[in-house]
């Protein structure tokens, strides 16, 4: 049985073989692949950080129950920090997220001029003033100029908002939709229920808070706010 010299091979190697493999795993995969471990190692080190951030959010908890009096060793509030702590960070979950991500990528030229609106879009955030909760409704409007968004993504920015401790919610949604667009005009209002006025404070049971951002012709042009606020009245 005769075998090949090394010189042999290597030649062969150097000319088809390698020329395939290498073709099969071309820079830009090579790239790709780095991006993907690149990835992985963020994620990796994303996750240590938050089981760091939510050891020290529940040693937190831990203090002001202890502070209030309670018991923190009893059956009932043995996990409760760490409950606590993960129900904070998935409430504030909007600060490692940003808007711009989710509406740039759904932007679409369109030469579409007549007002969009998708009104009723549920929300609940928390006060930045006393960490307790307020929920309600969001309403947008906005008047393309050549550029219109998926509607879902409207809804998506009311839910990265809301996730932030807030108190300029209503501008914030205003402002990031009229940045990405560049419309000739944006419109917000909100409709709330805030428990720090029904939980504590004055305690009123059925109030409502309003609250509005207009952008463009919707503040310079009385006609186009006034049918805007019609069209979200309207069942």
């Amino acid at each position: 049985m005769e075998y090949q010299k090394a010189s042999e091979i290597n030649g062969v190697c150097n000319g088809k073989i390698v020329t395939e493999y290498l073709n099969g795993f071309s820079e830009k995969s090579i790239e790709t692949k780095k991006a993907e471990l690149m990835g992985k190692e963020e994620k990796s080190h994303k996750k240590s950080e938050d089981v760091c951030k939510i050891s020290a959010i529940e040693g937190a908890y831990g203090i002001v129950l202890r502070e209030l009096g309670e018991d923190v060793e009893r059956e009932g509030l043995l996990r409760t920090p760490l409950r606590a702590a993960k129900a904070m960070q998935f409430l504030t979950k909007g600060y490692h997220e940003t808007v711009n991500d989710i509406l740039n990528n759904a932007i679409f030229n369109e030469n579409h001029n007549e007002m969009v609106i998708v009104k009723d879009i549920e929300m609940f955030s928390l006060c930045e003033h006393h960490l307790v909760p307020f929920f309600g409704k969001v309403h947008i409007g906005y008047l393309p100029n050549n550029k219109v968004v998926g509607l879902s993504k409207l809804a998506r920015s009311v839910i990265i908002f809301s996730c932030y401790l807030q108190e300029r919610l209503t501008k914030q949604i205003a402002t990031a939709i009229s940045e990405a667009l560049e419309p000739a005009g944006v419109a917000v209002v909100i409709e709330a229920a805030h428990m720090c006025m029904v939980m504590r404070g004055v305690q009123k049971m059925n109030s409502k808070t309003v609250t509005s951002a207009m952008l463009g012709l919707f503040q310079e042009d009385p006609k186009t706010r006034e049918e805007f606020l019609a069209l979200i009245k309207n069942n």
